[in-house]
């Protein structure tokens, strides 16, 4: 009676028992991880210069991602006729511990649960928490290079330091521009007031940051995008849940208004999938206390589950060639 088949045992609604991502099994041991992905929890917030609550995006995350997990043997696209996720294992191995107040104990823990993910040969998928966890998220790949980072968001993130902060939610893109492993940066979705300055832009370009805001993205088209990231190489995902409208993500701590739609991020990160190997993902900054309704956090998880099919639909792809 303990069979996940729809057809036969418990029918194990979204609902009905233990709360995982997709409702798959939990790994408990992080030196015997074996699976194809590997989702982790990183709930820390204390990077935030605003409103926090991000603490709670795993587990609203977890939550939502249950939608997703009626048992049908995959997630079928009728506009493509593939079935994705068919033959994925997924295993949740929970969070990276948290040492509220101390950043860096708490991102050494981060850093540790992903180079734990790496070294069994899974796909790290992290949830945070505040944008900074994609620091330590990037540093467990060190000697992992070279590696190109797809960043989805509002926001350069490409602040160098100020009053002494390195590790808010503010600098992980110049965080990670400094490891000689990051070959460069494609930042998607940049905009509005409370971004950085104009200092900061010009050295993320002098970096090798190609950015690109919202309306730019629109004018390019997918394509037109895609010719703008190298070919043929790593990259590495980092999506800042801000960076899709509030009208469809209220729940994070800054929103900003003139955001991407669902398609337009999904299209693109689709396309990179098939182009070339994706080694790693975070998704950061839902912070479900702002969204009564649960739609940013429902957002999070069919983001991450539809870019977990086409991860590996397109490994498929790049084989079959």
């Amino acid at each position: 009676m303990e069979s996940n088949n729809y057809e036969s045992g418990r029918l194990n609604l979204p609902f009905v028992g233990i709360c995982t991502f997709g409702k798959n099994p939990i790994c408990e041991n992080w030196n015997n991880i074996k699976a194809d992905v590997a989702f982790m929890g990183a709930p820390f917030d204390c990077g935030t210069q605003w409103r926090s609550g991000a603490r709670m995006g795993p587990r609203s995350v977890r939550e939502a991602s249950t939608l997703f997990s009626f048992g049908h043997g995959g997630a079928y696209s009728y506009e493509e006729d593939t079935m994705y996720l068919g033959d994925v294992d997924i295993v949740d191995i929970g969070d990276a511990d948290m040492v509220h107040t101390n950043t860096e104990t708490s991102h050494a823990n981060i850093e540790y649960g992903v180079r734990k993910i790496l070294e069994s040969g899974a796909l790290p998928v992290v949830v945070g928490g505040d944008h900074s966890v994609n620091a330590p998220c990037v540093r467990a790949f060190e000697g992992r290079g070279p590696i190109h980072i797809i960043q989805i968001d509002a926001h350069l993130d490409f602040v160098d330091e100020r009053h002494g902060v390195r590790y808010g939610h503010g600098n992980p893109m110049r965080r990670a521009s400094e490891q000689d492993f990051i070959s460069g940066l494609t930042q998607l979705g940049i905009r509005n007031v409370s971004s950085s300055n104009r200092e900061d832009h010009k050295q993320a370009e002098t970096a090798g940051s190609t950015i690109l805001s919202v309306r730019q993205v629109r004018e390019l088209g997918v394509q037109g995008v895609l010719d703008r990231i190298p070919k043929g190489v790593n990259y590495y995902i980092t999506i800042d849940i801000d960076g899709f409208d509030p009208s469809i993500a209220p729940g994070t701590g800054t929103p900003s208004h003139g955001g991407f739609q669902y398609y337009e991020v999904m299209e693109i990160l689709q396309q990179i999938a098939y182009q070339g190997e994706v080694v790693g993902i975070d998704l950061c900054e839902v912070a479900p206390d702002y969204d009564p309704t649960d739609s940013t956090s429902i957002l999070a998880a069919q983001v991450l589950m539809n870019l977990i099919g086409y991860v590996f639909h397109g490994r498929k792809l790049r084989q079959n060639k």
